[in-house]
């Protein structure tokens, strides 16, 4: 589809960006068809038949399994994708820019207390290659704040480990440099030290040598990543709900509790814009709230 070509050379949209807007489209299609409006998805339509009363009439469908923030991405899939449209000519107006986004909860993001955190990363038994494996993934999610996609992607030579740097592929294929804790790094050499064999097994072919690997030597996929952490999370009597990107969240957290700028944690965390980290400052402010509350002797 051109469109979603167009998001992925202009925009720089990453290839989960790019599944999602084709989900999202190829479902409000399947309403469409569902509905009578289309005949099939080969079949000529007018992008002009669309109203925002269709479009309405999708989201109260999507309401009944969907979450609001899936609905509102949704949305916003297709106001992008009425917009590239009208750009082209295609259509005159933009119906779902005329439809209001739901309200959203409040998200305050789950984190691990600096306690929960330590307990967490001491759990994977570090006398075997997997063990020492989940050890260093642990490590690093926590010591960097990485997108579990990011750690996945990661390669050996992507971390200076004199330096203390990872450099990280971000949203939109921009690189990013991050500091890395020297625990990390130790686990992390320990780690190579000890997978050299199982990395013999991967014949792929490609010249990359993902850092991450599983016990067939192929890279290790987000969504294993985010199993290990479950795993570890439920053995050490943690939320069902640790993910990595609750690890994310605990970093982010910890930085701030630690003094640490907010537009530098932006920076590392690799966020667009302040707004989308400054919602990490909200559990900062109570946890500083709470602290003034026991010490100080007006504050009843």
């Amino acid at each position: 589809m051109q469109f979603l070509d167009r998001l992925e050379q202009e925009r720089g949209c990453s290839p989960n960006t790019i599944r999602a807007y084709r989900v999202d489209l190829c479902q409000f299609f399947d309403f469409l068809i569902s509905n009578g409006r289309i005949s099939g998805y080969g079949a000529d339509w007018q992008p002009d038949s669309i109203d925002p009363l269709i479009i309405r009439s999708y989201l109260a469908e999507l309401f009944k399994a969907k979450r609001r923030s899936s609905i509102a991405r949704k949305l916003s899939s297709l106001r992008s994708f009425f917009a590239f449209l009208e750009k082209l000519g295609l259509a005159k107006g933009n119906p779902a820019a005329e439809v209001s986004t739901p309200r959203l909860k409040k998200y305050v993001p789950i984190h691990l207390t600096v306690d929960q955190a330590f307990r967490l990363l001491g759990v994977p038994e570090r006398d075997s290659v997997l063990g020492l494996r989940d050890a260093a993934i642990l490590e690093i999610l926590y010591s960097c704040g990485l997108r579990v996609s990011e750690v996945s992607g990661l390669d050996i030579d992507s971390v200076d480990f004199d330096g203390r740097i990872v450099r990280v592929l971000g949203k939109g294929n921009k690189e990013r440099l991050v500091p890395i804790g020297r625990q990390a790094v130790k686990v992390l050499r320990q780690y190579l030290e000890a997978s050299e064999r199982l990395r013999q097994k991967n014949v792929s072919g490609t010249k990359r040598r993902p850092l991450f690997v599983n016990y067939k030597g192929g890279r290790l996929t987000p969504r294993s990543i985010a199993r290990i952490i479950k795993k570890y999370a439920l053995e050490c009597g943690l939320s069902t709900e640790i993910s990595p990107h609750a690890m994310r969240h605990t970093f982010a957290t910890h930085m701030l509790d630690g003094g640490a700028d907010l537009r530098a944690v932006q920076e590392l965390l690799g966020h667009e814009s302040l707004s989308t980290t400054q919602k990490y400052t909200h559990l900062t402010l109570d946890r500083l709230m709470e602290v003034y509350d026991k010490a100080h002797p007006r504050s009843e």
